[in-house]
């Protein structure tokens, strides 16, 4: 089993699988709006814009279940991200990472990268690092600004395939 073998939703609740995404390097962020750590939003759109073309694929999952930070509905949330912040890269569907009703792509995310505190995701923009073949290489804390693990990324990128479609 690996990221790929899951299917998630887009902000128009349309399914999208993971599987799109083979051979990519993915970033895969819980975020929210009115969270104090929003700003991080522009570094990541900064790696996005930087590395896409190389095989990167930064994937933000709105999540609520902090201080209900993420108010926004799925249908604005693309809109809201780009005009704050400059987001372009893809944000799904509002998700719970924690929980009974936690995301199946989030439960295997922290069984495979358990955080310091254990498995469940303490706060918005917990990230996850997947190689190209799926796999959940890294997990970088919400404090973790996204240029402090920019060389983890290059080095994943280094084998990339040439030709690999930008996402």
């Amino acid at each position: 089993m690996n990221v790929y073998d899951f299917t998630v939703k887009t902000s128009r609740g349309e399914a999208m699988p993971l599987a799109d995404y083979r051979g990519r390097v993915l970033l895969i962020v819980n975020t929210a709006t009115k969270c104090g750590l929003a700003p991080q939003f522009r570094g990541l759109e900064e790696l996005h814009q930087k590395y896409r073309e190389q095989g990167l694929t930064v994937l933000g999952f709105p999540c609520n279940q902090f201080r209900e930070q993420e108010p926004v509905q799925d249908s604005e949330m693309q809109e809201t991200c780009q005009i704050n912040f400059g987001v372009t890269f893809p944000l799904l569907g509002k998700i719970d990472v924690n929980g009974e009703d936690a995301d199946p792509l989030y439960r295997y995310l922290k069984q495979e990268a358990p955080g310091f505190f254990g498995s469940s995701i303490k706060w918005n923009f917990t990230k996850f690092l997947v190689d190209t073949e799926g796999r959940v290489v890294k997990r970088y804390s919400p404090a973790t600004k996204p240029q402090k693990f920019e060389a983890h990324i290059q080095k994943l990128l280094a084998g990339v395939k040439k030709g690999t479609p930008a996402g």
